[in-house]
Parts: C-alpha cells; sequence; structure tokens
C-alpha cells in the first residue's frame, strides 16, 4: 500500500489529544494541591464564577493566593526538569531528519506524549501523589516535544513544496489546523470533565494518540531519500558520520552562507524567538488567571475560553491567505501580528470580568501570523538539502524559548500574584518592543537575503542544481 503525503491529519490528531486535556492539567494540578494545601473540598459550582457567593470562608482569598503560588512553581519545576532533555533531543532528531527522513521526528514525540498522558490517567484514577507527573514530564521529553513534532512537520512541508507562496500557505495552514482542532477539544473540555471527571478525558486522549502513531508509521510516506548502506562502511563510523552530519548541518547554515544572508537570518530569527518569548510566556497564565479571584472561572469557562483563544489559529491563517493574495509584504504581515498580540496583552491585564476576559481575545485574532511567515521566510535562505537543519535550529530555539519563558513568567507571577495578578500581561507587552525594534531594523536594511543564496545543493551535477524554491527570486520584503 502506497503511502500518503500528507502531514496535516497527524498535526490535527495531535492537536485535538493534545488540547483535550492541556486545559485540565492545571486545573488537575490545581484542585490536587487546593485538597492538600487546605484540607478542604474543592469547591465546584454551577454559577458562572466560584467567587459568587463571596462568604464561602474568612479564608477564601488567601486559600486562592497559597494555591495560585504553589501551582505556578509546580508548573515552574515541570518546565525546569524537562526542558534541557527535550531540547537536545530536539536539535538531534531534527537535524539528523535530513539523512534519516522526517518521519523520525514525528513519531518519537507522539511516543514521548502518549506516555506523558498515560501517566496523568495512572495518577488521576489511582490518586497518587501529582509529584509523579513531573516525573512523566521528564521522561516524556527523552523522545522530545512539541519543538520536535513541529520541527519535523514544517521540514516535511517544505520538502514538498517548490513555490514561496505555496509554502507560506501550507504552514500557515498547519497552524489553522492545530487551532481548529484544538478549539474543538478544548470547547468540550469543560463539559467533559463536569459529566465524567478526569479520567474520561486523558482516557480518550490517549486513544487518539494512538491513531495517530498508528497513522504516522503505516500510512505517511517519507520525504527524505535515504543514501544506500554501504557494507565497506562500519556501524561505528556510520553512526559517527551520522553525529558529525547533525553537529555539522546546523554549522554550515550559517557557515556557507553570504554576510547579507547571515545577517538575514539572524535577524528573523531574533524577532522570531523574542516574540515568541513574549507571547508564550503570557499566555501561559491566562488558566492560572482565570481559576483566580475576582474571575473564578469553572471548568466550562475555561473551556470556552480556550476554545475562543485557539481561534486565532484560523483567523491568523485566513489573514496570511488574504495578506498574501493581496501582495502585502510579509514584513508587513508579521508586524501587525505583534501588535495584534501586544493590544490584548494590555487588556487582558485589566480584565476583571467574564465579558471583557472573552472580548480580550478579540485583539488577538492575528496573533499567530508571524510565525508561518518568518519560517518561511528563513526557509527560503536555506537550501533544500539543508532544511532540517535550520528546522532543527528553530525548533530548539523555540523549545528553549518557549520552556525558559514559562518559568520565568510562571515565577513572577508566584511573587506578583498577591498584589497584583495582571502585572505578568503588561511585562509580556512590554517585552514585545523588541521584536518590533529588530523588524524595524530588518525593513530599513531592506535586506534581499533569498536573491543572493545561490549555494547549489550537495552532490548534485551542473545540470542538477540549484532546486527551484532556494533560487527563488522574489525579495523577503515582497
Amino acid at each position: 500500500m502506497k503511502g500518503l503525503y500528507l502531514v496535516e491529519p497527524v498535526v490535527a490528531l495531535y492537536a485535538f489529544s493534545s488540547f483535550l486535556i492541556y486545559p485540565l492539567v492545571q486545573q488537575y494540578v490545581y484542585r490536587r494541591l487546593w485538597q492538600e494545601l487546605t484540607n478542604t473540598t474543592y469547591p465546584i459550582s454551577g454559577n458562572t464564577s466560584r467567587c459568587a457567593p463571596r462568604n464561602i470562608s474568612s479564608n477564601h482569598t488567601n486559600f486562592h493566593e497559597l494555591v495560585q503560588r504553589e501551582a505556578s512553581l509546580f508548573s515552574l519545576y515541570t518546565e525546569l526538569l524537562s526542558t534541557i532533555p527535550s531540547l537536545i533531543v530536539t536539535l538531534m532528531l531534527v537535524a539528523y531528519s535530513d539523512r534519516g527522513g522526517r518521519k523520525i521526528t514525528i513519531i518519537m514525540p507522539l511516543i514521548g506524549s502518549f506516555i506523558y498522558t498515560s501517566t496523568f490517567l495512572t495518577v488521576s484514577f489511582f490518586e497518587l501523589n501529582i509529584y509523579l507527573l513531573i516525573g512523566s514530564s521528564f521522561l516524556s521529553s527523552l523522545f522530545g516535544g512539541l519543538g520536535t513534532f513541529l520541527g519535523g512537520c514544517f521540514a516535511y512541508i517544505a520538502d514538498l513544496c517548490k513555490d514561496e507562496r505555496q509554502k507560506t500557505l501550507r504552514m500557515a495552514g498547519i497552524d489553522m489546523m492545530i487551532g481548529l482542532l484544538s478549539g474543538v477539544a478544548a470547547i468540550s473540555t469543560g463539559y467533559f470533565l463536569r459529566a465524567a471527571g478526569f479520567n474520561w478525558p486523558f482516557l480518550t486522549s490517549a486513544m487518539f494518540q494512538c491513531l495517530t502513531l498508528l497513522y504516522a508509521i503505516f500510512i505517511l510516506e517519507e520525504t527524505v531519500e535515504k543514501p544506500p548502506a554501504d557494507s565497506n562502511i562500519s556501524d561505528e563510523s556510520r553512526h559517527r558520520s551520522t553525529i558529525k552530519h547533525m553537529i555539522f548541518g546546523i554549522y554550515h547554515i550559517f557557515a556557507g552562507a553570504s554576510y547579507r544572508s547571515k545577517v538575514a537570518l539572524v535577524l528573523l530569527l531574533s524577532i522570531f524567538v523574542s516574540f515568541s518569548f513574549a507571547y508564550v510566556g503570557g499566555m501561559s497564565l491566562v488558566t492560572l488567571y482565570e481559576l483566580n479571584e475576582p474571575l473564578c472561572w469553572t471548568e466550562v469557562l475555561i473551556g470556552y475560553g480556550a476554545a475562543l483563544s485557539t481561534t486565532v489559529f484560523l483567523t491568523s491563517f485566513v489573514g496570511v491567505s488574504a495578506f498574501t493574495y493581496c501582495g502585502v509584504p510579509q514584513l508587513v504581515i508579521v508586524l501587525l501580528g505583534i501588535l495584534s498580540v501586544t493590544t490584548g496583552l494590555i487588556l487582558l491585564a485589566f480584565a476583571k470580568t467574564t465579558p471583557l476576559m472573552f472580548m480580550v481575545r478579540l485583539p488577538m485574532l492575528l496573533s499567530i501570523m508571524p510565525f508561518p511567515v518568518l519560517r518561511s521566510m528563513m526557509s527560503r535562505i536555506i537550501s533544500k538539502s539543508e532544511q532540517g537543519a535550520l528546522f532543527a535550529c528553530l525548533s530548539f530555539l523555540e523549545s528553549l524559548t518557549n520552556n525558559v519563558s514559562s518559568a520565568i513568567f510562571n515565577s513572577i507571577y508566584a511573587v506578583t500574584v498577591a498584589w497584583y495578578p495582571g502585572f505578568i500581561f503588561l511585562l509580556a507587552a512590554g517585552l514585545c518592543v523588541i521584536p518590533l525594534s529588530v523588524l524595524g531594523v530588518v525593513a530599513l536594511m531592506g535586506v534581499d537575503a533569498a536573491s543572493e543564496y545561490k549555494r547549489p545543493e550537495p552532490n548534485t551535477t551542473a545540470e542538477e542544481s540549484p532546486v527551484e524554491d532556494v533560487n527563488d527570486n522574489s525579495p523577503l520584503l515582497s
């Protein structure tokens, strides 16, 4: 049976299974910590807010501050312990995919996710110590993480797409697919939790992850042709060659490029990393903020909020498609996305009521646009044989940035939650000034790296070099 060159179903199933439990993770930890720290039953209400009525206990506010602080620290410990192994695996696997194939970068994180979800199900079902979840996070990180998975998927698409517009739209389509399926999962999570508790959502997620794994192994076709094995080369020499390729591949991206290409790549990487730091760091605290006073959202409201937040993937895809079709410069698309996030974060810091908390999502409808556009711009600079090395570098930096930002923002939130919970969102909005400034530098330089990067593919004849998508003569600013 011939396989399919469609990675989108893998992304869709992965997004649905992950976001089915993602809103539940913090809620589960929050409830367990509430029971352990306060020796009281977690307040569950059918009202729109658990803060009504406010006369539950004279220590009600103190309980919230204590549990908020411990929950944020729990997230901090989880991030710190899983960051390093996940980064190392991401860097090695995605870079190795240039030679060993893209599927390994997709299959390994799926195995890790299944282990993580299964551990949550076990801890929830048997009511084991919640700190076992930190250990499961570390174990699953040894198989890579979201950065490994997305890095492999984006490199997979880069292998298939010759046209620059097609590449941008398919990469934006991946983000849209994440938003659509995660939104469906998130909006059902609250009702699922209220009707069946934590166990059934975890079990359902594990079943979908098994289905995704089967598709990736048996149906998804490989895009990289593996070189034939040389019987004269020993296994030890082959392993040394593989490790050398993984390390040299990332080095060669910068060493073999022209000066203007290096400048363009470094500046675009700076925008990508700094924007990701501010955006992920701020949005990682939204669920805790919603659980805290004065909002005190129920699981149903949290599900609606998460679903509304994920619509930004769809609206951002529509935005990228429309702006690209109309010929809007790519840097302008990135600018609009950053401004969208900055505005939403500022409003989020002052949202104290449920209607306002829903409304602040509206200014952030274009917030995902910078990510696929920047990936496509950087992919254009790099030759086809180095796409894996590029996305390994991107995934490594993205995973490092996301984990570090989550850890830093969680620790700051634990300190500031008592006097002003919304401070963390103002901080994230302020940090958006960094990518905006670098974007201004790129615009002033008028960098046109794509037309200068003409390095031929390795091991190609004069008739075969170079590939079309590398020699795209359209400038980065068009």
